[in-house]
């Protein structure tokens, strides 16, 4: 009994191990999802996890009895606005959802690419704003006057002997209808910002494009950990049935006579361990289901199935210095980066403006009388204006000192972008090379394992051994699946991440995974 306590105990820390993993790799996703969305997405990138580069992507191990060998993944490090989404309408029946249709979805749901979109709508009425201080401004205003005045009131007082002046004028009523129009003929600063505000506007658009990349990574994350998660219920379930195939062994020979009764205990305690794995891996695919229905924007409560395996297929190898090249030119990030900085360059020479003169032209037209000559004469106004600033207090240098450090910041923030991006493809191609060599040697181990099962089982059967040896095997076996499902994940997770930080993350999946 004390040895039955012994692996009892044993196997129930395993488990416990294998839960607490589990709820570290769910609390590190809540974790890196939770930076505010009031920036551009490019400027959120500190540490680079928002590219999906940063660390090794791996699929959660909650069924492993043992330590597996490949680390954990960053998920996708994108605003808490890409984990949600608008929920779409509820379709009756079970929805099959392949990846493509995922990704489909999600950028059409996603709440991050929605908002995403509004900036850039707000960044092109920021522009008009600008502009319009360059273009004619025209305005009408008519109005009718009645009046009468007293002359007393303003201190007159006639008094002619032999004459009456009343010193009350009126009523009398008369009328003007005028159109104006101002037009500014030369402002340095108004056409700097105007410059400026179209670099924001393209930067946006940039962002925005930018923002369906990590929407597709964020999708292709989730899709790939359900994915795995199917693949260890699988696992699990086969497990369970060689445990019970043992149990049902050893019973059989403890009742024959032929086997101690620790081994029939031994192979029960085995059977209930995958039993519990079996349990957690259920519930691990149905949460992992409604994060990723979140994601795409599935309507709540609505039943899906995911149609897509996760195969294995070689990816040709690609050179480090290619790969850079086609992500400078092709990171929506980068190119926003290039559009702020030119920006703020223009919000300098605006602010430097401040100390040149400036020339506009204003005029009026239109008709004025009384009410008893209706038709009269146009009446009109010219006005050329020449503003030249003599001291304006030092504003016009505080905007300068905003400006440089505004100019100085977009810099670093490219410097550091562009540095970002290098260790982005770097890490995405180590991590593609790696897990290629992982899957290939998981394969081998995973062939290996099941034979050593099969042959402790025949032994096992012979009585040339008791369930130790067995329970070892069936151990052996899980952990090669759980790390054959890691490296498989891994290497799927990886190519994502290499599409993602070359840039053409959408293009990218269709032609990594194509209906697979």
């Amino acid at each position: 009994m004390n040895l039955a306590a012994a692996i009892f105990i044993l196997t129930s820390k395993r488990i416990g191990d294998s839960v607490k993993h589990r709820l570290a790799h769910i609390a590190f996703i809540i974790t890196i999802v939770c930076t505010a969305h009031e920036k551009p997405l490019w400027a959120q990138l500190p540490a680079g996890p928002v590219t999906g580069q940063t660390g090794s992507p791996s699929a959660n191990s909650s069924t492993s009895t043992t330590s597996s060998i490949y680390s954990q993944p960053a998920a996708p490090q994108s605003q808490s606005s890409f984990t949600g989404s608008v929920p779409s309408k509820l379709v009756p029946g079970v929805l099959p959802i392949s990846l493509e249709d995922a990704i489909a979805r999600g950028l059409k749901q996603n709440l991050g690419l929605l908002l995403s979109s509004e900036d850039v709508g707000s960044a092109r009425g920021a522009r008009w704003q600008q502009l319009s201080a360059l273009l004619p401004n025209l305005t009408t205003t008519s109005y009718v006057d009645t009046s009468q005045i007293s002359l007393a009131e303003f201190g007159f007082n006639f008094k002619i002997p032999g004459s009456t002046i009343p010193s009350i004028v009126g009523p009398f009523t008369y009328y003007d209808s005028r159109a104006y129009a101002t037009q500014s003929v030369l402002d340095l600063k108004a056409i700097n910002n105007t410059h400026a505000a179209t670099e924001s506007l393209k930067a946006a658009q940039h962002t925005s494009k930018d923002a369906r990349d990590l929407v597709v990574l964020a999708v292709g994350y989730n899709y790939l950990l359900a994915i795995a998660d199917e693949a260890r219920i699988e696992t699990a379930e086969a497990q369970v049935n060689t445990g019970q195939a043992l149990y049902d062994q050893a019973s059989d020979q403890l009742k024959a006579g032929t086997s101690p009764a620790i081994d029939a205990l031994r192979a029960q305690v085995e059977l209930q361990t995958r039993q519990q794995q079996l349990i957690q891996s259920k519930n691990d695919l149905a949460i992992q289901k409604l994060t990723l229905a979140r994601v795409i924007g599935l309507a709540p409560g609505q039943e899906y199935d995911l149609t897509d395996k996760s195969p294995y297929e070689p990816l040709e190898g690609l050179a480090v210095d290619e790969a850079l090249k086609r992500a400078y030119a092709s990171r929506s990030d980068y190119q926003a980066a290039l559009a702020t900085v030119r920006s703020a360059e223009y919000s300098r020479r605006a602010a430097q403006a401040g100390y040149y003169p400036s020339l506009a032209a204003s005029g009026d037209y239109g008709l004025a009388g009384t009410d008893s000559t209706l038709f009269t004469h146009g009446v009109f106004d010219l006005r050329a204006t020449l503003t030249i600033p003599i001291f304006q207090g030092n504003k016009v240098h505080g905007d300068i000192l905003q400006a440089d450090a505004q100019l100085q910041k977009s810099r670093d923030q490219l410097d550091n972008l562009r540095g970002q991006i290098d260790a982005d493809v770097r890490t995405a191609l180590l991590n593609l090379e790696s897990s290629a060599q992982l899957v290939a040697v998981a394969t081998s181990n995973v062939g290996l394992a099941d034979e050593s099962l099969t042959q402790s089982r025949d032994r096992f059967a012979a009585g040339v051994t008791n369930t130790v040896e067995v329970v070892q095997a069936q151990e052996a076996v899980a952990s090669a699946h759980e790390n054959y499902i890691s490296a498989l994940y891994n290497y799927n997770y990886s190519k994502i991440s290499l599409a993602r930080a070359m840039g053409f993350a959408e293009e990218g999946v269709k032609q990594y995974f194509k209906g697979k």
